[in-house]
This record gives C-alpha cells, structure tokens and sequence, in this order.
C-alpha cells in the first residue's frame, strides 16, 4: 500500500524543481538532500542532462522525512517506515518509539524541574539540599 497524500502545495504537475529549488524551498543545504537520496529516502527524477528534478511527491516526501526527524527518528529508522509507503505498515516500531520519546519527556521534565528549582533557591547549587539529594541519586553504589 503506498501513502497518498492530497496537499495543495501550490505546484503545477509539469513544474519540477532542481535541487537547489528544492532545498531553499524547505531552508535545506543541497547536501542535506543528497545524503537523503543516498540513504533511499528520495529518489528524484532526472532530465535530459541527468539533473535531478523533483515533483509533487518529492515535496511530500521531503516534508515526511522533516517531520520524521522532528519526531526524533533516525534516517535509518525513516528509510523503514516510509519504504512501504505507509508508517502505519510500522506499528510496533511506532509504539516502541512513543515509549523512547515518554521517556526522553520524564528526563527532559526532570531536567526542567531541577533548573527551576535551582533558580529559584537561595542556596548555591551546591549547598541546596533538594541538588545534593538529585547528585547523590546520581553516584552509583559501590
């Protein structure tokens, strides 16, 4: 099953962008693009002169990889999901993913939390009994 998506990107069928096009158009370094092609991510057209040319699809393809990478997966891990065509051809990868980013949230979040509380105390860091106990949870036991 492949994934059809309908977006009005404001493109003409018979209009195709060079890689430069393409990658000023999502604020990307030509580079960016052919590392991506390398990893089996894209796979654009090409002209008469063997010059890559990229479509509609292209840019949808382009925007999935960028929200993918949002997302916090690898390319490796977006050449898999998308080279069905359809994530959702993915559900456990899915599911384990959702579980590395809750757990990416609880360190982030406890992160936060710490930086607000050392703001807001009025012991150096050092001396603040609430960091001590955070440090000494850190030092692994004998």
């Amino acid at each position: 099953m492949r994934l059809t998506v309908q977006v009005n990107v404001h493109m003409k069928s018979s209009d195709l962008l060079t890689i430069g096009d393409l990658a000023h158009r999502f604020g990307l370094a030509t580079h960016v693009l052919r590392h991506w092609e390398t990893m089996g991510l894209l796979a654009p057209g090409r002209d008469g002169a063997r010059q890559r040319r990229y479509g509609q699809a292209d840019l949808i393809r382009v925007a999935l990889i960028m929200m993918g990478k949002e997302a916090g997966f690898s390319l490796r891990q977006l050449r898999t999901l998308l080279g069905t065509g359809n994530p959702m051809d993915h559900p456990e990868r899915l599911r384990r993913h959702i579980a590395e980013l809750d757990e990416r949230i609880a360190k982030a979040t406890a992160a936060k939390q710490l930086i607000e509380h050392a703001l807001s105390c009025p012991l150096p860091f050092d001396e603040c009994p609430h960091a001590r106990e955070q440090i000494a949870a850190r030092i692994p036991p004998q």
